[in-house]
């Protein structure tokens, strides 16, 4: 929940601004997670083409959820993270 303005100007950042030289530079193992029924960022112009430019990026689809998907799948999100966090990220430390 936000106020309206800022709600106006935060589309206008992130959908304007252009990360890809940011993701081509991130070193580290990066999860995308992102629901196939995203009806505010699609997936196929985000996390599809996000994953692509990260060295060892990976995407979780998650079939038929919206983009509020960290509120409606937080057990399955959060379940999600902590095996990909203990996957190689902690096993290099």
């Amino acid at each position: 929940m936000c106020g309206y303005p800022a709600a106006y100007y935060c589309i206008e950042h992130f959908s304007e601004t252009d990360f890809t030289e940011d993701l081509k530079s991130i070193e580290i193992p990066m999860l995308f997670i992102h629901g196939n029924d995203d009806q505010i960022v699609p997936i196929a112009d985000a996390a599809e083409l996000a994953v692509k430019l990260v060295k060892d990026g990976e995407l979780k689809v998650y079939d038929g959820a919206p983009h509020g998907l960290c509120t409606t799948l937080k057990d399955e999100i959060s379940k999600n993270i902590l095996t990909f966090a203990q996957g190689p990220v902690l096993a290099s430390v």
